[in-house]
């Protein structure tokens, strides 16, 4: 997972922050969420910029409108703004109707940022390589950890314009020499050691749906 390896550790990790909440008398809740891949397509500071945007809009991948609704009800649940059960909902009716998106152009205007700032007027790094599937079949794993080197080695998140976009997610067909990713970086040079690394230590794992033959039946000893 992104952040702990199992439900029973996140489990226990959620329990000792309540606790901690319930001794300085702050009310707490927590929420287990899925880690088993980037939550969305974009691993790196402006490149996430793009992608919340283009959620705000109405636009954003799936997942990540998912996790972002979900917290939010729970916290509109939370506050008392929305009834047990049904923050989400409202969640989702707040994004639906372009509510938060103009709440977020007051935030940018009040930064001195433009207000009007699409996703494509975001800067990423000008330094950029696609990552092609080196055989074809279905992506069965990505490596979080992995991910998260290979942005670092293109210079995220000090580099804002750095990091790395995802074609494909987990279970996904492939075939061999289709884009999978693309780094972007400042520099060749950082462009390169993330190349590197993700030749040495790819950090996504495609298979063929068979996994082993079996020819023979395992011989019982008497």
């Amino acid at each position: 997972g992104a952040k702990v390896e199992s439900m029973e550790d996140g489990r226990q990790l959620a329990h000792d922050f309540i606790e901690l909440a319930r001794r300085l008398n702050v009310q707490l809740e927590a929420a287990l969420t899925y880690g088993g891949q980037p939550i969305g397509y974009a691993i790196g500071p402006a490149l996430e910029a793009r992608e919340a945007l283009a959620a705000l809009t109405g636009d954003g991948p799936g997942s990540l409108i998912g996790k972002a609704t979900g917290l939010a009800g729970l916290m509109l649940e939370l506050g008392g703004a929305a009834q047990p059960g049904f923050g989400r909902q409202m969640a989702v009716e707040i994004l639906q109707s372009g509510r938060a998106y103009e709440q977020m152009k007051r935030i940018i205007e009040a930064q001195g940022g433009d207000p009007n700032v699409k996703p494509e007027d975001v800067p990423v790094g000008d330094k950029v390589e696609v990552v092609r599937a080196q055989t074809s079949g279905y992506i069965t794993r990505i490596y979080n950890d992995r991910i998260n080197e290979v942005a670092r080695a293109a210079g995220a998140p000090f580099h804002k314009g750095a990091g790395l976009r995802l074609f494909k997610k987990v279970g996904a067909k492939v075939e061999k020499g289709e884009p999978i990713m693309e780094i972007y970086a400042e520099s060749e040079g950082r462009l390169d050691e993330a190349l590197e690394l993700v030749r040495s230590c790819p950090p996504i794992e495609i298979e063929g749906m068979i996994i082993e033959k079996i020819s023979h039946m395992p011989r019982w000893e008497a």
